[in-house]
């Protein structure tokens, strides 16, 4: 009996085979989750927590010979493959990340909603799968990315160049939409949560409360899918799915006034196990100097190890603490990791921060500029409604501005030249005009077709400002265009400035798979430079506004005219006139006519 059971045994594992994940034969394809948390104190007291999963799977989804699915969410591999998706990138954001005082971001985002993706050559018809990858996008996150249509939706062609492997960057291929009023909530976390392997009921999800995650001062959500190398050869190709949370904690305004914070003070929550099908799971504390004065932090318990790396041209400490280690959880159950300031924090910023700002400086004014000020960066995208009318008058080229000459904290301007017809003109070519440190590509908008598309590939000394100003006029809308709010203003979708900055410290090169997430999103060509994308603020503009309560009025008078004669005739011409007779009277007055008869009374 025990060699009959020994025997069944083992035929039930060469039937089952290895699994996915498990060493095996080369047709197998292999899928593998890396979970991670970055906690970073920032200059003004508070604290940002990025979260990071990143799926990779090594399957080739665009032939479609996928059937199953351990890992990579089916919802979204069987999109990728349908519609030809080489690249996608979709972000939900809360807030405004404020680089002036927090510093710069892990990953950014602007308010609202953005995506861009990139297709593969194959799609025939890229505005039609763009169609049908927003609308089915809408579905899956529950958010209106329905709403994207041609009137949002720009080509650009010298920003958001791929992140993963690209054979070719034809920007026809590209589609670049936002939604700058698009507005996040419980109901987009929630099916962002269950694409994870785990959901939320393991590993770093546990932490993604969704009382706490909104209680924030800034709150964004992302997706992003890639091709990858497969290995260092890069023979072979792997599909990365990452999801990415940050989250900025704001403990003076809600009413706790200490810079100290802790896992629980944060998410309500502590850290009890790993999840079961992650690979690695770790938590980084940056616990590096914050000041001249090399003022430290402490962090409780004591960390798995300490990593030292360069991020963003800067040398960063971080204590790690890995969730797979088994003498992590010997001491407690639970992971409450916590952080003190050894002395009084010093709140002021440190130097190289780069910053933009937007703004409408005359609000009341038909005509206004739209300006953008950009503080060291050396490319700028920017997305204006077709409704401001960039007027051709408006575009011309200043001369003798070359930032050459431009000295610490002098402004510096770009005014874009005259090259075609804008707004309803007949005119659609592309403008691209060689200026003496880059180029401009200005796309016209025409009504209720395209917005206007504005691209600028400068060079930028350090310590300067550059300024660009558009010339614009507010358009008159049809009384259906406006949105229930008319009063509240339009949005207009922040601008993109991109750039590669040069590293202060050399940076080494890396294993992707050894390095951080949080380091590893942007590729870099080498160590002497690193990539930085910034977003400015959503600008919100009043259009002219009709008063919306006069047909109100007019509505409301008409009706109550038009019901008092119409039921006044109506009553007239349909009535019965009936004639009646004197009625002889009922019982009561009979009876007292026979007793007035019998009195000899008269009657009644």
């Amino acid at each position: 009996m025990a060699a009959a059971a020994a025997l069944l045994l083992l035929l039930l594992l060469v039937a089952a085979g290895p699994g996915p994940g498990r060493a095996g034969t080369g047709r197998e394809r292999r899928d593998a989750l890396r979970e991670e948390l970055l906690l970073s104190p920032l200059p003004t007291g508070d604290v940002a927590a990025t979260f990071q999963f990143r799926t990779r799977w090594d399957a080739d989804l665009q032939r479609g010979a996928v059937s199953h699915y351990r890992l990579f969410p089916k919802a979204l591999g069987r999109l990728v493959a349908a519609l030809g998706v080489r690249e996608l990138h979709l972000a939900l954001t809360q807030g405004f990340w404020r680089t002036r005082y927090w510093g710069q971001p892990p990953l950014q985002a602007p308010a609202g909603a953005e995506l861009w993706v990139w297709f593969q050559p194959t799609v025939t018809d890229v505005d039609k799968a763009w169609k049908e990858l927003s609308n089915i996008l809408s579905g899956i996150f529950c958010a209106s990315l329905n709403f994207i249509d041609s009137t949002n939706t720009v080509i650009p062609t010298a920003s958001f160049k791929p992140l993963g492997l690209a054979n070719g960057t034809d920007h026809h291929l590209l589609r670049y939409a936002v939604l700058p009023r698009e507005v996040v909530c419980t109901e987009n976390l929630t099916p962002w949560k269950k694409l994870l392997p785990c959901g939320s009921k393991a590993g770093l999800a546990v932490l993604l409360k969704a009382e706490r995650l909104f209680h924030s001062s800034y709150h964004s959500q992302a997706v992003h899918i890639r091709p990858v190398c497969r290995d260092a050869s890069c023979l072979a190709v792997s599909w990365e799915l990452r999801q990415t949370l940050t989250v900025v904690f704001d403990f003076f305004s809600s009413g706790q006034g200490k810079k100290d914070w802790s896992l629980f003070k944060m998410f309500s929550r502590t850290l009890t196990d790993s999840c079961p099908l992650a690979s690695q799971s770790k938590v980084y504390v940056d616990i590096s100097p914050k000041n001249k004065e090399k003022e430290l932090l402490e962090v409780s318990p004591p960390p798995t190890s300490v990593h030292e790396v360069i991020v963003q041209g800067d040398k960063k400490t971080y204590a790690v603490y890995d969730l797979l280690s088994p003498s992590l959880f010997n001491t407690s159950r639970s992971l409450n990791v916590q952080l003190k300031w050894k002395r009084p924090q010093d709140s002021s910023l440190r130097g190289g921060v780069r910053a933009a700002d937007r703004g409408d400086l005359h609000p009341h004014l038909q005509h206004s500029p739209l300006p953008g000020l950009p503080r060291d960066p050396a490319g700028d995208c920017a997305l204006v409604p077709a409704a401001l009318r960039a007027h051709p008058d408006y575009h011309h080229q200043g001369e003798g501005k070359q930032a050459k000459t431009v000295e610490a904290g002098a402004p510096t301007s770009w005014e874009m030249s005259r090259q075609c017809e804008t707004g309803q003109g007949p005119c659609g070519a592309i403008a691209n005009i060689s200026l003496g440190l880059g180029y401009i590509h200005y796309q016209p908008a025409q009504d209720r077709r395209r917005p206007h598309l504005l691209e600028m590939l400068i060079q930028l000394p350090a310590n300067s400002v550059t300024k660009i100003t558009i010339q614009f006029e507010r358009a008159l809308l049809k009384w259906t265009e406006y949105p229930p709010d008319p009063n509240h203003g339009f949005y207009v979708g922040s601008s993109v400035l991109s750039a590669l900055v040069p590293s202060v410290t050399a940076m080494k090169d890396m294993d992707v798979e050894q390095s951080p997430l949080f380091t590893s999103l942007f590729p870099s060509s080498d160590g002497s430079s690193y990539f930085v994308r910034l977003y400015t603020e959503p600008l919100l503009v009043n259009l002219p506004t009709p008063d919306f309560s006069m047909p109100y009025n007019v509505i409301c008078l008409t009706c109550t005219v038009v019901a008092v004669c119409y039921g006044s005739f109506y009553n007239l011409l349909t009535r019965t006139f009936h004639v009646e007779e004197p009625s002889r009277g009922g019982l009561a007055k009979r009876l007292a006519n026979v007793i007035r008869k019998f009195r000899g009374v008269p009657p009644l």
